[in-house]
């Protein structure tokens, strides 16, 4: 067990985590980030959207972000998997508040910042796992326009695959692939329509090569790029641990937080994907940045 008192642990080293602990080391705080490596874009070979960085593998983003940020002296790098986390009640003026167990040893900090992210649930397709990040993707605006207005499947998941399948057109001709997930009504067909969408009801057996798909009559669909909406959990239970209200999204539940990113326990932040509904890097580093801003204001101006 470490006696040392950290200003701000921060669990997750992806995009926010990073972001926020640029901003805490550039207030000279001493902070530790504890991270496991696991980004939940570590399939994808290219990241699209995030200005100066449009077609970068996300990985030497993570890599160059991580190399800057720990040119600070007062930020330290756990590589290690944070299992639990609690709050101390009645903390003593300047002592902790916060204690996390990462690699068997107990750390303590005053503040605490959760870029935990999350984890997508893909479907069970036969092909589909080995190709996420690759040739099957869930977010247009990262992958729609290298496709380069080719043929895009949309594979169901339940009927909120419709928002799916009615943005894809403006990327590419779309095919919704239902795969016995729902089936639009009188309306919602009508709706596809005009926006050009064609219906395939058949099941899917596998998806095969790049992004062709074999159904299960025995045709194969050739497409360019798939799309899915997958539903996702959060990567790490120590949200849950420390009782943090959650807010629940179409496709999962992220931790719920105020305009300054602080959650429903004084001392607590969180950002990146595990506290937004829409995710991406560029959006992870916004929410980053503003939570170790609000995490350093916490510590000059709140007594907890």
């Amino acid at each position: 067990m470490s006696d040392e008192i950290y200003d701000v642990i921060i669990i997750g080293g992806s995009y926010a985590g990073l972001s926020s602990a640029m901003q805490l080391g550039r207030a000279r705080r001493k902070v530790l980030v504890i991270d496991e490596g696991l980004r939940r874009n570590r399939f994808a070979s290219r990241s699209h959207g995030f200005l100066t960085q449009d077609g970068v593998d996300p990985a030497v983003i993570a890599a160059d972000a991580r190399a800057q940020v720990m040119k600070y002296p007062t930020v330290e790098w756990l590589s290690a998997h944070a299992s639990a986390g609690r709050r101390i009640e009645k903390a003593e003026p300047g002592g902790a508040s916060f204690g996390v167990l990462a690699g068997g040893q107990r750390y303590w900090s005053r503040r605490l910042v959760l870029a935990t992210g999350v984890r997508d649930l893909l479907p069970t397709i036969e092909g589909l796992e080995e190709r996420w990040g690759k040739s099957v993707f869930h977010c247009p605006y990262c992958h729609g326009y290298e496709l380069n207005q080719g043929d895009i499947g949309v594979i169901a998941t339940s009927a909120l695959s419709m928002h799916h399948a009615l943005m894809l057109p403006d990327w590419g001709l779309t095919t919704f692939l239902l795969n016995g997930a729902f089936e639009p009504d009188g309306e919602q067909m009508s709706t596809l329509a005009a926006r050009g969408v064609k219906v395939e009801r058949s099941l899917i057996k596998a998806i095969v090569a790049g992004a062709d798909v074999d159904l299960e009559d025995g045709r194969r669909l050739s497409f360019s790029g798939l799309f899915t909406m997958a539903p996702f959990e959060l990567s790490s239970p120590i949200a849950e641990q420390l009782g943090l209200e959650m807010e629940l999204g179409p496709i999962g539940s992220v931790i719920k937080t105020d305009a300054m990113k602080e959650t429903s326990i004084r001392g607590v932040f969180a950002c990146g994907d595990a506290a937004r509904l829409m995710a991406s890097v560029a959006l992870a580093v916004g929410d980053g940045n503003l939570a170790g801003a609000a995490a350093h204001r916490s510590l000059m101006f709140d007594t907890i």
